[in-house]
């Protein structure tokens, strides 16, 4: 599919999904507690579905009335062990983090992904995990991974690695775990599963001290249902706001959406780049803070984000490269290294694919110096996505300005946001 020029502008009030990384851990916390929840506006993506349908086969009763999921939990240890491999398609976040959930219950059990995941890194979870006790059946550190479901033992385990998804998988393994577990994070990130934990009663608790945080967990304790509402997505709202930006004409509204203070970075960086966005009705929706957005085609000036950025906003990455490809001068973002080891190296397919625009793009190590074009001459029209849903998403917005890029692998998209293509044609875009 081509990507053309928007010669109008995107307007209006742009319905944004449901945020996945919440989605994901409102199916898997609910399956390990006590009683019935409730799941509002749940993302529909691939990914979720497939931790949907992983947990359906690890024994629970989940049932879907009228786009509402009702999660019938029966206790930390109630999951059974599946009749085959958990194939969990391209989701890291689910791989890693039932790798941690499952390593701590009483089976033996497989997981397994496409190319891209089963290309993914593991042992940056399974070792921590190891220091638990836990008993993984593998030559390889990549999946698939056979997981000896055991008694793990608690313990004091520092991360170095600002990984969302490797905090998340101990602290679920650390859930059935006797005792107390201290999980000391020096580099801070998003804390979507420490949330939603306390509201369902966990027994977690959280210290911070200088730049680390001390996550606590008394292991055992069951958990209690509580209905859940998820907020619309921040990384999938970014493609629009960074579209509306560099189109001249663009005025668009967004509700609902996610602006936890561990992953607003996007928004700390497009403001710093002199974006016109207006954050209002700020509230709490399920223990996440929302607000509406409003957002005005600007002038943008390019900038310097320190390594520290990264760890508020490193999925947004390819789409803020985006932005600094029309900015008035050079954008030199630092330590992405985290990004090599995403759905893709992604730091290598922004350079190749702004370089392919006529964009002047380079990576320094592991910091990416972009330097706008006046004048931007395709000289190859089609990007290379590997597969990689965020790439795509953001080679779209960059068609609107440079007009008929080809985009390869567009069923990616799935991964996250299914119905992108038909809300960006609807808000004015032209992708056909």
């Amino acid at each position: 599919m081509i990507s053309y020029k928007i010669n109008s502008g995107i307007n209006g009030i742009i319905k944004v999904p449901a945020d996945k990384s919440i989605s994901h851990r409102s199916i898997i916390i609910p399956s390990i507690s006590n009683g019935v929840t409730e799941v509002n506006n749940l993302l529909k993506s691939d990914d979720v579905l497939h931790t949907l349908k992983a947990f359906k086969e690890l024994g629970v009763k989940i049932k879907n009335e009228n786009g509402r999921i009702i999660i019938f939990g029966n206790g930390l240890n109630s999951l059974t062990k599946p009749k085959q491999n958990i194939y969990l398609g391209n989701s890291g976040t689910s791989a890693r983090l039932l790798t941690g959930l499952l390593s701590s219950q009483t089976f033996i059990s497989t997981i397994e992904g496409d190319k891209s995941l089963s290309s993914r890194p593991m042992q940056r979870i399974i070792d921590p995990l190891k220091l638990m006790g836990a008993e993984f059946n593998n030559l390889s550190s990549k999946l698939p991974l056979t997981i000896v479901g055991k008694k793990l033992k608690s313990t004091n385990l520092i991360i170095d690695i600002p990984s969302a998804q490797i905090k998340s998988g101990l602290i679920l393994a650390a859930l059935n775990t006797k005792g107390k577990t201290s999980i000391v994070e020096t580099n801070i990130t998003r804390d979507h599963t420490e949330n939603m934990l306390s509201s369902f009663d966990a027994d977690i608790f959280i210290e911070k001290k200088d730049s680390k945080k001390i996550i606590s967990i008394n292991g055992q304790k069951e958990l209690k249902s509580n209905n859940i509402d998820v907020p619309s997505d921040l990384s999938s709202s970014a493609f629009f706001i960074v579209a509306a930006l560099i189109n001249k004409g663009s005025k668009i509204s967004m509700l609902n959406i996610n602006i936890n203070p561990t992953r607003d970075g996007i928004i700390i960086a497009l403001k710093k780049m002199g974006a016109k966005i207006n954050l209002k009705n700020k509230r709490f929706l399920s223990g996440e803070i929302v607000a509406d957005i409003d957002v005005e085609s600007s002038n943008l000036v390019g900038c310097e984000l320190n390594p520290e950025m990264a760890k508020l906003m490193i999925d947004e990455y390819p789409i803020l490269s985006i932005a600094a490809a029309f900015a008035e001068g050079p954008s030199l973002f630092k330590g992405l290294a985290e990004l090599k080891v995403k759905e893709s190296d992604r730091l290598e397919l922004i350079r190749l694919n702004l370089t392919k625009c006529g964009c002047e793009c380079e990576v320094i190590n592991n910091d990416l110096l972009i330097k706008p074009s006046k004048n931007y001459l395709p000289i190859d029209n089609k990007i290379r996505t590997d597969f990689d849903h965020r790439i795509a998403m953001s080679f779209v917005i960059m068609g609107s300005k440079v007009g008929n890029l080809l985009i390869e692998d567009i069923e990616s998209i799935n991964t996250s946001f299914p119905n992108f293509i038909e809300i960006y044609n609807n808000s004015g875009g032209s992708f056909l």
